[in-house]
């Protein structure tokens, strides 16, 4: 029943694309992979994929700008979006653009197919036990990651768009990770 499904992946974590694309082959799948939005507009042609999984953080053009391209190229292709920065913000944002579907990472190959398919139904919320709550700390260290991440390493420029001073998040940056 996979044979049907021809994916186009489009995602610029070169280890990560490819674990998935076996993944997706394996189960009967045919996968193009791309790297970057001005491939994955080729492959959308060319490859005449039924569906594609585009990941949020794309180097060059994001994952919200590759979707409206995609779509325009192919009306008919189900889009999913899969990240590892999840939130609602971005989640909706995705739909707006034309995704009819939105995974955080890790998403294991079963989630990605079911969504590929349309068979994904209302996600529960799991409820978390207080061990599995993360601690203020640990959200506020994750958040200061995600932050550094998309500012290229670059500390100062991280601590302009954090609303601190370099020399405090330099501080915060020094201590291990809080535990959850």
């Amino acid at each position: 029943m996979n044979a049907a499904l021809s994916i186009l992946l489009v995602d610029d974590d070169v280890p990560f694309r490819s674990r998935l694309a076996r993944a997706l082959t394996a189960r009967g799948c045919v996968v193009a992979q791309a790297s970057d939005s001005t491939e994955a507009e080729a492959l959308a042609q060319t490859a005449a994929p039924t569906a594609a999984v585009v990941d949020l953080k794309l180097a060059g053009a994001s994952g919200l700008e590759v979707i409206p391209r995609l779509r325009a190229r192919r009306p008919e292709l189900r889009i999913v979006m899969l990240t590892g920065y999840g939130s609602i913000a971005t989640a909706l944002e995705a739909v707006r653009s034309g995704a009819q579907d939105y995974l955080t990472k890790p998403a294991d190959t079963e989630q990605v197919i079911a969504a590929l398919r349309g068979q994904t139904g209302p996600r529960e919320t799991p409820r978390a036990t207080p061990e599995e709550t993360p601690s203020l700390d640990r959200v506020e260290w994750e958040h200061i990651q995600r932050v550094l991440s998309d500012c290229e390493g670059n500390v100062s420029h991280a601590a302009r768009v954090l609303g601190i001073d370099r020399r405090s998040l330099q501080r915060k940056l020094a201590k291990y990770p809080p535990h959850r």
